[in-house]
């Protein structure tokens, strides 16, 4: 069945949406501005500031003083959930792989197991995605219970287990979150596995279920649609119209519910009530093949209802649609190849949100975007759009970065010319300073040794103070004039001399231990100068290092990495022009393949014109005859 094939492939193109991990207020504000980054889709600017705060984290000698701890497996989990984003997926697999292996509790090993599965699923690695879920075993986190168990169940759907399946959606209807997914898949699973009546139900209560969210409504439409498109096949045309007039009017799969409905109808003859859900669809875009289909289908409706004039009207103007649509395919193929199609895809503008390739079908003097919307149906145009989108994107980095690299080499040039006229005084002062520096530590290097010294050998004379130092001077240069002289007078003084150098002496042996604790004190109290002292030259240092270091040494630097952005553009360059090549050789063969259609629409519409005049030719003659 055509359905069947249809819906099989579905399955494998859900995704499974779970942001970045970070329950409750975020401590570290590098985390959350990456956290910050990534809900806005910038994930290169995401994983670039995460990976620089881990990297950091990893080398830190007390890394749970750091406000990274509080979520660090959080910030280990979000790194690989990036790099998917990114689509980085091997880089994502060995980050996860990396938690997974660690010493981590079994909550947290679960959940990394589940994140790993996740990525081989998105690969398309079947095998290995199965492997990874049989390691989850014990405590699963609660907030990835029901999406761990949705993964599993889209796994069996995709290694051909749909009763497994079945099995584990059937456990999961009470989950509100995944509701609308799981009924869905529940009906793809029982349609794969032969169940087909089962199956109808199950797609008829999916496109029942009560919701406001935008996705679950989405979901609602696509069961309503998929089970109107079973019953129209099984020749169920009343039940299939019932369902598909359940799909909103303003739904994404609304143009094909309305001209599928109005299909049920006219299979069973009632061409009247067809018209009703195809005059709807025949006023919206005309680039939609749903619409260009009905466009042919209401006419040939009056015919059948024998308003052969009505018909001939309607066959007209759409031979006029499809001449004008012919002509814009082919403006659009034009555009392609002149390169506008590339250069309207990188429009700042059309993309300022998510809608924006909506969008790109009004900007003006573009028509090379008219066919844009059946473009980006396909999911391989989309991801090698994407690529080309990050590309551009790398690229503009990159000479950015390399503007960044010119300016910095030109203000390490100018520190260069604003130091250099001043280092001279500089180190003039610095010596000066340097030599007072030393000098004095040399001194109370000298005073200290003096000091330990006399602890053991006690040296009462190196404790006078400058008057008794010049006193005993004095009395030496005395003794030594008088001599070896034995007369009355220099006996006299000899004696006087030797009373005095007695009386020193005294003093100098009685005050020897309050001396030597004075002198602790004194050489205590230098400490604080001279702590200062060392303090100005540590800063003289420091400041003298700053000014040479601000603008010495990098020029080598500067000149590497600009080398490397330069070739990395270089590179980002070359695969710009090819995955652009790609791009705009699939968009034309795309449209080529809808230029080849509307041509045959264009003939069918040609002959409906003239069947139709042909028709009331007939009827007015008959009409006369009688």
């Amino acid at each position: 069945m055509r359905a069947t094939r249809q819906l099989i492939g579905l399955v494998l193109a859900l995704g499974l949406a779970v942001p970045p991990a970070s329950g409750g207020d975020v401590r570290d504000f590098y985390f959350g501005e990456a956290l910050y980054h990534a809900y806005q889709g910038q994930y290169f600017d995401a994983l670039q500031r995460l990976d620089t705060e881990l990297a950091q984290y990893h080398v830190l000698d007390e890394p749970e003083l750091d406000t990274l701890h509080y979520h660090i497996n959080d910030a280990e989990f979000s790194v690989g959930d990036f790099e998917l984003d990114y689509r980085m997926h091997q880089r994502a697999g060995r980050a996860i792989k990396a938690v997974l292996e660690g010493a981590v509790d079994e909550a947290v090993r679960n959940e990394a197991a589940f994140r790993l599965a996740r990525i081989h699923f998105q690969k398309g690695q079947l095998d290995d995605a199965l492997q990874a879920l049989a390691r989850i075993k014990g405590k699963v986190p609660e907030e990835v219970k029901g999406d761990l168990e949705f993964l599993r169940a889209n796994v069996y759907l995709a290694t051909g287990q749909p009763g497994e399946a079945v099995k584990v959606l059937a456990q999961l209807k009470s989950d509100d979150h995944l509701a609308g997914f799981v009924a869905y898949n529940l009906g793809i699973a029982l349609l794969q596995d032969g169940r087909t009546p089962e199956a109808i139900e199950q797609f008829d209560q999916a496109g029942q279920l009560p919701s406001d969210d935008p996705a679950s409504l989405a979901i609602r439409d696509k069961a309503n649609l998929v089970l109107g498109s079973m019953l129209f096949e099984s020749g169920n045309f009343e039940r299939a119209r019932q369902s598909l007039d359940r799909v909103h009017l303003e739904g994404p799969f609304s143009n094909q519910a309305l001209l599928r409905a109005g299909w049920a109808d006219a299979s069973a003859q009632h061409y009247d009530r067809a018209l009703v859900p195809w005059n709807i669809l025949v006023e919206r875009e005309p680039t939609d093949s749903a619409v260009q289909e009905v466009i042919l289908a209401v006419p040939h409706a009056y015919a059948s209802l024998n308003l052969q004039g009505r018909a001939a009207l309607l066959y007209g103007r759409a031979l006029e649609v499809f001449s004008n649509q012919i002509g814009r395919v082919d403006a659009s193929i034009r555009s392609i190849r002149e390169g506008r199609f590339l250069n309207a895809l990188i429009r700042e503008e059309s993309r300022e949100d998510e809608t924006w390739v909506i969008r790109l079908r009004n900007l003006p003097d573009a028509p090379e975007t008219f066919y844009l919307m059946e473009l980006m149906a396909s999911h391989d145009f989309q991801t090698a759009l994407q690529n080309y989108l990050d590309l551009e994107d790398l690229r503009s980095r990159f000479i950015a970065w390399k503007t960044s690299l010119d300016a910095f080499d030109d203000i390490v040039r100018l520190r260069g010319e604003n130091y250099q006229p001043l280092l001279p005084e500089v180190d003039a002062q610095f010596r000066e300073l340097d030599s007072q520096m030393r000098l004095r530590l040399e001194q109370r290097k000298h005073l200290t040794e003096r000091l330990q010294a006399i602890l053991t050998a006690p040296r009462p004379e190196y404790l006078a103070t400058a008057e008794e130092q010049t006193a005993g001077e004095r009395i030496a240069r005395i003794e030594k004039r008088l001599g070896n002289s034995d007369d009355s007078a220099s006996l006299a003084i000899r004696q006087r001399a030797a009373r005095l150098r007695g009386t020193l002496t005294w003093r100098l042996e009685t005050e020897y231990n309050n001396r030597l604790t004075a002198a602790y004190v004194h050489l205590n109290e230098l400490k604080a100068p001279v702590d200062a002292l060392t303090r100005q030259y540590e800063a003289f240092v420091r400041a003298r290092q700053a000014a040479t270091h601000s603008y010495v040494g990098y020029d080598v630097q500067i000149a590497r990495l600009g080398e490397r952005v330069g070739e990395a553009l270089q590179r980002v360059d070359l695969l710009i022009a090819r995955q652009g090549n790609m791009i705009e050789t699939v968009a034309i063969n795309q449209l080529e393949a809808r230029r080849e259609r509307l041509v045959a629409q264009q003939t069918e519409a040609r002959f409906g014109v003239a069947d139709s005049y042909d028709r009331a030719a007939r009827a007015q003659s008959g009409a006369g005859g009688h």
